[in-house]
């Protein structure tokens, strides 16, 4: 058994810090009639925090997991249970294709004016859906103009043992740490109920947008994730890593579907960025839908920011090429469910599995 390393994190607030960093949610005066009822209910937080009430809501595990006496969390149960139902109804249900625009930016926010990102994920889904296919729009800026909506960052329990990471994610919703409002929870969902995906991204400073890469950190449980907490009776550091080097299989739990991928900048890093989507989305199992379904583009090519729609207006060409995007993947998922597109290298098992 390895040794569990320790000494990273910094000791807990202090009662005074905690008050402190808890009404800062508060600072509007609009507050201040309330502050009684807000002191009550710091008091409450208070006591989660430092008793550490992550999950304050739990049921028996039951039957069907390794330990049935152990106490799960009520929402994450729910969340499983509806990836199940998703994964049960996949091979019946219409297909469906989820279209990922990853830009921060829309007009319900600062920038003002909606994304170019946006208005290439829209062509995609009129082209699914005049073939009868559903598209699924997943707009990720949502993160910056929605009230208290959140994609907590990964935790990275993977890098201490891969058993840690539960499928789907358990690290939230924490109470204790007023970590809630967590939208992987329907995004998981999202992503089981598709037949395909596509991802479409503009470059900041040579990597994907930043809403995208909370998501794609926060899919590593789909990719050889634990379904069942209870083996590891939660987050029991010394149990996981037992488990895995007990031999542990790796599950891909969203693969067999197609993808495409766009990206677009407009000064450099498109390839990179492209290149690490399309290996990413490899490497969890899902089927890339050929050639014409991964580009990367400039757009607006060293011109000024504020003339990059008049730009997209002018680049029909870039517009066709989003919309072949989408006319492969709904011609991958198509031969994927008619059973005539399947993965030249399946069965062969990987001699160094991760």
């Amino acid at each position: 058994m390895t040794n569990v390393r320790r000494g990273q994190a910094p000791p807990t607030l202090d009662r005074a810090a905690f008050h402190e960093r808890f009404m800062q949610s508060f600072f509007d005066p609009a507050y201040q009639p309330e502050h009684a009822a807000i002191a009550r209910i710091e008091e409450i937080a208070w006591q989660a925090y430092e008793q550490g009430r992550k999950a304050p809501r739990t049921v028996k595990a039951g039957p069907e997991f390794a330990d049935p006496g152990y106490d799960l969390s009520v929402e994450w149960l729910d969340t499983r249970d509806k990836l199940l139902a998703a994964q049960a109804a996949w091979s019946t249900s219409p297909s469906r294709v989820l279209v990922v625009c990853s830009s921060s930016r829309n007009d319900g926010t600062c920038p003002g004016e909606v994304s170019k990102t946006w208005r290439l994920s829209t062509l995609a889904c009129e082209v699914l859906e005049q073939g009868g296919i559903e598209a699924d729009l997943l707009d990720l800026s949502r993160l910056a103009s929605d009230f208290d909506r959140h994609i907590h960052p990964c935790k990275g329990c993977v890098g201490t043992a891969m058993p840690l990471c539960h499928w789907p994610c358990s690290c939230y919703p924490n109470h204790a740490l007023g970590q809630t409002g967590d939208w992987m929870a329907e995004i998981y969902e999202r992503w089981v109920k598709a037949h395909g995906v596509i991802v479409l991204t503009p470059v900041y400073w040579y990597q994907a947008a930043s809403p995208l890469k909370l998501m794609i950190d926060r899919m590593v449980c789909a990719d050889g994730g634990n379904p069942d907490p209870t083996s590891t009776h939660g987050k029991n550091v010394e149990m996981a890593k037992a488990l895995e080097l007990s031999g542990w299989d790796y599950p891909k739990h969203l693969a067999g579907r197609a993808y495409g991928v766009v990206v677009h900048g407009d000064v450099a890093g498109i390839e990179a960025v492209r290149r690490a989507l399309c290996d990413w989305l490899d490497w969890m199992g899902l089927l890339e839908a050929g050639f014409e379904a991964r580009i990367d583009r400039f757009i607006n090519y060293y011109q000024p920011y504020a003339t990059s729609h008049d730009a997209l207006d002018a680049d029909t060409a870039v517009q066709e090429e989003v919309r072949n995007v989408a006319r492969a993947v709904a011609n991958a998922v198509s031969e994927l469910r008619a059973g005539r597109l399947k993965r030249p290298d399946a069965g062969l098992k990987p001699p160094r599995p991760k």
